[in-house]
């Protein structure tokens, strides 16, 4: 019998790279990890016809355009990453019969709300990435209504640059640090919403629409970086500060918390406390 195709865009990213190491576990798949020579996001034109070619079962859209601050100067690049090649990748899947997973982010929403948001919440980006992003999110609905999309928040893996390794660099080459503490959400171990995915993949049924998924708790990037310390052992003194005295060039959300309810109903998924995936993380990188 011949194996199913799960096509993997944005294989050398954090959600890619943790989908490659589980990809072992699901031999009965044929897994195909494309990356941007392969399949240049930028050039939307040239996804279709590559995605006839590969003829998958599914795609894991993970390929985007991530650089927040850098967004806000390159307005256009991030929105042909993040929403025309979104609407390519949509197009091109329903065209080949293929099941698209699509994964966005809490940057869809303006970050202004005081409890857990849901999936049908006001969306209302703050930042080019965020509008970016949604802008993708309405295209892949609009080309493949069969769509499943995946927003997350805060997310690390022992791949890439994120939150966790920069902390950990930096307690090791600073004689102090300090962190946001007014910016609160639940992290993301790209690990676990790897699992998530494959999870789905294999579900008895395909239930398509909008998912949030992060891990359980709600803490700010100060006591992240807290976590991180005690985790690793570090003695480096780590001071809260409120964002008015970190300015970056793109605004960020002040709340990221995502309520879970939809995707634990639909598919049965159970999602890791935060602590417990960082210190999986952390062990992994064998610091």
């Amino acid at each position: 019998m011949e194996k199913k195709t799960i096509l993997v865009t944005g294989a050398g990213g954090q959600l890619g790279s943790e989908i490659g190491v589980l990809s072992k576990r699901y031999p009965q798949f044929d897994f195909v990890f494309v990356d941007k020579e392969e399949m240049p996001l930028d050039q939307p034109e040239k996804i279709g016809p590559f995605i006839a070619g590969v003829r998958p079962a599914w795609c894991i859209s993970c390929g985007a355009y991530t650089a927040v601050d850098k967004a806000e100067t390159e307005k256009d690049l991030a929105f042909i990453i993040n929403a025309d090649a979104a609407g390519a990748i949509a197009a091109a899947c329903k065209a080949a019969g293929a099941r698209l997973i699509h994964i966005s982010t809490d940057y869809v929403f303006p970050g202004d709300s005081a409890t857990p948001l849901k999936e049908d919440d006001p969306t209302g980006p703050i930042n080019v990435y965020g509008a970016s992003k949604l802008k993708g999110e309405q295209l892949a609905v609009q080309n493949n209504p069969e769509t499943v999309i995946i927003r997350t928040a805060w997310v690390y893996s022992e791949f890439g640059h994120n939150f966790v390794k920069t902390m950990i660099r930096l307690m090791k080459e600073k004689p102090s640090l300090t962190v946001i503490d007014d910016q609160v959400g639940s992290p993301t171990y790209a690990a676990d919403l790897a699992g998530v995915i494959l999870q789905i993949i294999t579900a008895a049924r395909w239930v398509p629409g909008i998912y949030h998924y992060s891990n359980e708790g709600r803490i700010s990037w100060y006591e992240f970086a807290l976590a991180i310390k005690e985790i690793v052992g570090s003695t480096c003194p780590i001071q809260p500060i409120p964002t008015s005295q970190y300015p970056t060039p793109a605004k960020r959300p002040h709340y990221s918390l995502l309520d879970k309810s939809r995707i634990k109903a639909t598919y049965g998924v159970r999602v890791s406390d935060w602590k417990e995936s960082l210190k999986t993380c952390i062990a992994r990188l064998s610091i």
